[in-house]
């Protein structure tokens, strides 16, 4: 299953103390997608304790997932999704025998198809910030069936770059919940960062 979704927030460091709050106001200003990382600390807590706050037809899912353990816990969290830096057919069968939707981590064209090959329902090509939309173009010359997520280095000058070059969505993290922001608990700045990116969507500087 995919994400039907055009922006997946990552969250990565946030303070569990805070975390509800970001996503209820995420939510609210239209983000439909959020991914807390696994080495956030707490991370798991907050899968459990946000899941049941989650509007119908959002998502909370857990990214840096590493390897099957790492994936075992996100799933008896809570977890929505996975998302994982890198290709492990391990993560990917067993999100697969969960009936979780994966998001499998790949670079090269090689990687790409291996993680879609073996079972992922999207690839998510990262870092994206070394090769830019360009090179999201090239990939899908050959896999333009496969759903790519860019990840790493998207901001919301660059956002309908990426999408024009063809992904099915992007994920972004400091760029879209700051670091500062995050340390200072502005969530006024956070949510008005969140009404940013999704309103270059919705103009069609994304997508929709």
């Amino acid at each position: 299953m995919q994400l039907n979704v055009p922006i997946i927030g990552i969250l990565r460091g946030v303070e569990a103390s805070f975390f509800s709050e970001i996503m209820v106001a995420s939510f609210a200003e239209g983000l439909q997608a959020i991914e807390v990382t696994m080495n956030t600390t707490g991370a798991e807590a907050m899968i459990t304790a946000g899941r049941s706050a989650v509007p119908q037809g959002h998502w909370l899912g857990m990214g840096t997932i590493r390897n099957r353990q790492e994936a075992e816990r996100a799933v008896k969290a809570g977890a929505m999704f996975l998302v994982s830096p890198n290709c492990d057919p391990e993560v990917i069968a067993y999100a697969n025998d969960q009936g979780v939707p994966m998001i499998a981590g790949a670079l090269t064209p090689t990687e790409v198809y291996s993680a879609w090959a073996a079972g992922a329902d999207m690839v998510k090509v990262f870092p994206c910030s070394a090769f830019g939309p360009g090179y999201i173009k090239e990939l899908l010359g050959p896999f333009d069936h496969i759903p790519l997520v860019a990840v790493g280095g998207v901001t919301a000058d660059n956002l309908g770059d990426y999408f024009a070059a063809g992904v099915k969505a992007v994920g972004v993290s400091a760029n879209l919940f700051g670091k500062e922001a995050l340390r200072q608990r502005n969530l006024a700045e956070l949510a008005a960062n969140v009404r940013k990116f999704i309103n270059y969507c919705r103009s069609g500087s994304g997508t929709t």
